[in-house]
């Protein structure tokens, strides 16, 4: 989704508006993020916490699967909104070049 608002509006220079563009869209995706993270999080909770036969199993899987959504969530919440212009000046720079070679 945060994605798709990223690239409705593509320019071939990144000025303040795209700028604001994407901290706007960032802010608005942020809450259903974390929501969702937080509630998948939440669910494992009981599953790493738990002390009764067979938590030796469950413990870890819990624990791992916890800290790849948080991870997961950490990522797309600072490092894709971060890379983001670096991946639009490249492709503009490649589309540029195309041009220039078709012409």
């Amino acid at each position: 989704m945060l994605r798709n608002e990223f690239f409705s509006d593509q320019h071939p220079a990144l000025d303040d508006a795209i700028i604001r563009e994407r901290f706007d869209t960032a802010r608005h995706w942020l809450r259903p993020v974390l929501m969702t993270a937080m509630v998948a999080s939440f669910g494992f909770l009981p599953m790493a916490l738990n002390t009764t036969s067979g938590a030796e199993i469950q413990r870890p899987l819990a624990t791992v699967v916890i800290g790849g959504i948080v991870t997961a969530t950490l990522l797309t919440v600072f490092v894709v909104p971060a890379i983001y212009p670096w991946f639009v000046e490249n492709a503009t720079e490649k589309e540029s070049e195309s041009r220039s070679a078709l012409t």
